[in-house]
């Protein structure tokens, strides 16, 4: 506490890292980081275009950009069924996908889009994951939903998982970790 009174009356920041020139919102006592939404937005908006012009006029036989999001779709529902399993993925497929589409086109959009044509007051556009604080929020829905998966399927015997990671993986054979001293 001593440590924590002495920073704080000496007004010293506790955290605070910024390269560059930002541009920043001010919305009440909150600032926004002006770029990351403005090509976050960019983003959303590209993949809600693709995903209406995908719907608008399904057929049988897809073609155009309705394959290509089927493509998408059938590639995000294998990953999933191959990482939660047969019985389980399907809830999860909105999760991955979104995750998934969101972070493709963000990463091609700063490959692809020339964002420094684009002149701000201060600062310059680049990709909505370069930026820190998308990459951890992205992190942070990511940690979010394993747990929320873990206290769904395993209440709180999940805690027991995390305490013996050996034990969770091969539930159904012994491991020994030390050799038997009986001969």
């Amino acid at each position: 506490m001593t440590m924590f009174s002495s920073i704080h009356t000496l007004n010293l920041p506790l955290a605070e890292l910024e390269v560059g020139q930002h541009f920043y919102w001010q919305l009440g006592n909150l600032k926004l980081h002006g770029q990351v939404f403005l090509t976050s937005w960019f983003v959303i908006g590209l993949l809600v275009v693709v995903s209406i012009l995908a719907t608008r006029n399904i057929q049988r036989v897809p073609a155009g950009t309705q394959n290509l999001m089927e493509y998408a779709l059938e590639f995000i529902r294998d990953l999933a069924k191959g990482q939660i399993g047969e019985k389980e993925y399907r809830p999860w497929v909105p999760f991955i996908g979104t995750l998934f589409l969101y972070i493709s086109v963000s990463n091609w959009s700063g490959a692809l889009v020339p964002w420094r044509v684009i002149e701000l007051p201060e600062g310059e556009l680049a990709a909505p994951t370069s930026d820190i604080n998308t990459t951890i929020a992205l992190a942070l829905l990511t940690s979010l939903a394993y747990f929320y998966a873990g206290f769904s399927r395993k209440g709180l015997g999940y805690f027991g998982t995390m305490c013996n990671p050996l034990h969770s993986c091969c539930p159904s054979k012994s491991l020994r970790i030390l050799p038997s001293l009986s001969p």
